[in-house]
């Protein structure tokens, strides 16, 4: 696959419509119908169903929309990369930030870093834990903030921050009522719960439930802290979530969970054995300097 054929199918898809990707590329129809046809020839698959007037994806084409969205971006930030080399400390890092505090804590390293370096750019790309892991591995990515835990055997990794676990609830809810600023896990059991989906954090929800010989009771898994939120409000459930997650909502009630263990902590990481742009190098070495030692 090489990469202009990816570019050709891309526009193909977000077009759907064969006419108007054709004038978007500024090339005749027939040339751009036989790319796709060979591309599908290429790899056994068919990538759209054809309508009269318009096309629609097919499952292998919803996949190789996503892959190739990233190849392409991968592709361009490494030309960019290739171009700045030996003009100094330029170029762009394009570094992962899971929801929360994640872009608070980061926005004062931008800051910082650009300040010393003012040719340099970020690229942002936001996401689970779970996401941007996988953009890690595919080499999206080479940077990131992320929850933990992660796994030390691939990732380095450091301490940057950690927020309070908290429980969002509807106003109306009993426990809402309760004049006490925190909720204990004991007062959580037999509550319809809305948590991450991320597993190693549903794991240590779990786990927190042991300790009080319970098991929570999960009716909603997401990754969308704003949609938990949401859902908390219509009265679904209590949703387990960083305290950031609390929007100021007229509906909401947030307290924060009681007893050791209960936070969230956010990890800086990158990959091992993987050699790093020395841009994104200096970026690492530069935050760690920010961070306040433990």
């Amino acid at each position: 696959m090489e990469l202009r054929t990816l570019q050709y199918f891309v526009t193909v898809a977000e077009e759907l419509n064969i006419t108007r990707a054709a004038e978007k590329l500024h090339m005749s129809q027939p040339p751009l119908s036989a790319q796709i046809k060979n591309l599908e020839t290429e790899l056994d698959t068919v990538l759209f169903i054809r309508g009269k007037r318009h096309l629609k994806l097919t499952e292998s084409g919803q996949l190789l929309y996503r892959r190739a969205k990233d190849i392409l971006s991968l592709a361009e930030s490494t030309k960019a990369e290739l171009l700045s080399m030996g003009e100094g400390m330029r170029g762009t890092i394009s570094i992962g930030l899971v929801e929360g505090m994640a872009p608070d804590i980061a926005a004062e390293w931008f800051a910082g870093f650009r300040l010393k370096h003012p040719n340099v750019r970020f690229r942002i790309l936001d996401g689970s834990t779970d996401d941007l892991l996988e953009k890690l591995r595919s080499g999206i990515i080479s940077l990131a903030v992320i929850t933990s835990p992660c796994d030390h055997s691939l990732l380095h990794s450091f301490h940057v921050g950690e927020e309070k676990m908290a429980a969002l609830m509807s106003k109306s809810h009993p426990l809402a009522q309760v004049n006490e600023r925190k909720v204990r896990v004991a007062d959580l059991v037999g509550e319809n719960l809305i948590v991450p989906s991320r597993k190693a954090l549903i794991e240590t929800i779990y786990k927190w439930f042991r300790e009080v010989d319970a098991e929570p009771r999960i009716v909603c898994e997401m990754d969308s802290y704003l949609d938990a939120a949401a859902l908390a409000g219509r009265q679904v459930g209590i949703s387990i979530y960083p305290r950031t997650a609390y929007i100021p909502n007229d509906s909401l009630v947030f307290k924060e969970i009681a007893g050791r263990n209960k936070n969230m902590e956010y990890l800086f990481v990158w990959r091992k054995g993987h050699t790093l742009p020395v841009i994104e190098e200096h970026f690492i070495d530069f935050v760690k300097a920010m961070v306040p030692s433990e």
